[in-house]
């Protein structure tokens, strides 16, 4: 228990000090106001495009590599880095280094755990989600791939939960890779038709003008059937 508290307080300073790090870096060299304003994101567009078209496998690496330090120590959330990969790749290329790099960040974030934190886990969670471990032991990709796909725990959580089950790191690299690729690609098109609205419009373009570009609406729309449809595989996959 001493062991636990004391790899709990590492960890949540390490993430402090981290964040910290790179909030100042980032605020020395732009300020809030900037960052916030229509001509920044249109001119930081221009550049992103000239930098990608002149060297589109070094900006793809960098991203990849970003993407895995977003997950990994980083801890962030999968949602902002995909609009961001489909504002800066579109929606293909930005799906598949979004999706590689979250699988990857989220592989070491699982090793991670389960060298250091299987035990704490399963103290935590291990009788909450107990009937999860007959289903693991049936087929491990299969479940592990359904858990990956309907979602439904916090990401970061959802990434060390496993370690409860012990399985293997292929077989989780593999499920996450394929399990997260439809919500994945949905929030990258919503990047890629921000991307394409800023493009068309030398001013701020208003509400209804975002909501309603076809770029926009139909992979939201598209987002909230998988919503309901991950509900409904949720009350089957965590049925007791």
């Amino acid at each position: 228990m001493e062991k636990a508290k004391k790899i709990k307080l590492i960890l949540g300073l390490s993430y402090l000090i981290l964040i910290s790090v790179f909030l100042f870096l980032f605020f020395s060299k732009f300020s809030l106001q900037e960052i916030t304003s229509y001509e920044f994101i249109k001119d930081n567009r221009l550049y992103l495009v000239g930098l990608k078209s002149s060297n589109l496998f070094l900006v793809f690496i960098l991203f990849l590599i970003f993407t895995i330090l977003w997950v990994f120590p980083f801890l962030g959330f999968g949602s902002p880095i995909a609009l961001l990969g489909g504002f800066i790749f579109g929606k293909w290329l930005g799906t598949i280094v979004v999706v590689l790099g979250l699988s990857i960040g989220a592989t070491f974030l699982y090793m991670f755990g389960n060298f250091f934190l299987r035990d704490l886990i399963k103290q935590k969670f291990l009788d909450k989600y107990k009937n999860l471990e007959i289903k693991f032991k049936k087929s491990e990709f299969i479940y592990l791939l359904i858990y990956r796909f309907i979602g439904g725990i916090p990401w970061q959580l959802s990434c060390i939960l496993p370690t409860i089950f012990n399985v293997k790191v292929s077989n989780f690299f593999f499920a996450s890779f394929v399990g997260i690729i439809p919500q994945i690609f949905l929030a990258v098109s919503i990047g890629s038709g921000l991307e394409k609205i800023i493009d068309q419009n030398s001013k701020i373009p208003s509400i209804s003008d975002i909501i309603f570009s076809p770029d926009i609406y139909i992979p939201i729309s598209a987002f909230f059937v998988l919503v309901l449809v991950t509900i409904f595989l949720r009350k089957l996959f965590y049925k007791n």
